[in-house]
């Protein structure tokens, strides 16, 4: 199980890039217009510079909802391969069966 303090940052972090992604979206697209002079395009730059480290969305990890591993992460279960594991095995998951040769 993650640290409490794990989780909380991380989801702090979500919450962070969901509010600035607007902001950010529209900075970007000044950055890489053409159209756009040397001067917005710098003051969009240093727009984005100010905003938080932690807005952007590379900054938040995966984490499984089970346990909070954050490695071995399943995107399709939501879930680490551990816990999908063994959620499958009670037959929690549907459409999931074990395998055996």
């Amino acid at each position: 199980m993650a640290t409490l303090a794990k989780l909380i940052t991380n989801g702090k972090r979500k919450k962070l890039a969901i509010k600035y992604a607007p902001l950010r979206a529209k900075l970007k697209e000044v950055i890489s217009s053409a159209s756009a002079s040397p001067e917005e395009k710098d003051k969009a730059n240093r727009k984005m510079q100010s905003l938080p480290r932690n807005s952007t969305k590379v900054r938040f990890r995966n984490r499984c909802e089970i346990s909070g591993r954050p490695r071995g992460f399943l995107r399709k279960f939501r879930m680490s391969r551990i816990a999908l594991r063994d959620y499958g095995l009670r037959g929690d998951v549907p459409g999931l069966i074990k395998s055996s040769w």
